[in-house]
């Protein structure tokens, strides 16, 4: 899908998929944010935690049971939005879960959302650097 072929789309990133082989300690962790999908592809919300919680399934068995999908940080912008959003003051839900994208959707931004099934090495923590730094050895 071509994010900006949809005429409401404001804003674009991309997710990939967890896959059961990742395994719940990567679904987990809040260094990795997770994004909630609807049926359009647009972001309905992005958080640290594991969202959805899976009410009627242990925990080992959530990836088995629903797609969760990983934010990779990359963004595209309509440039009128680009303007707008550079002026915005942080919003509540930005500043309770440290996701700059929440301030976007808290104003009614619409973010359209692509997949990708290609990893990325996301640098956040000196752990990140450190495995960013032996993949590049190998």
């Amino acid at each position: 899908m071509h994010c900006f072929d949809i005429a409401d789309t404001q804003i674009a990133t991309l997710v990939k998929p967890f896959t059961p082989a990742d395994g719940i300690a990567a679904l987990k962790n809040p260094n990795s944010p997770k994004v909630v999908v609807g049926n359009e592809m647009q972001a309905l919300y992005f958080s640290r935690s594991v969202v959805p919680f899976l009410r009627n399934f242990p925990e080992e068995e959530w990836l088995q049971h629903h797609t969760f999908y990983k934010h990779i940080g990359i963004y595209a912008y309509r440039a009128e939005v680009l303007r707008q959003i550079t002026e915005m003051p942080q919003g509540t839900l930005e500043k309770s879960e440290s996701l700059e994208q929440l301030r976007w959707l808290e104003a009614g931004f619409c973010i359209r959302v692509g997949t990708t099934d290609i990893e990325t090495i996301g640098i956040d923590t000196p752990a990140d650097l450190e495995r960013a730094e032996q993949f590049l050895k190998r």
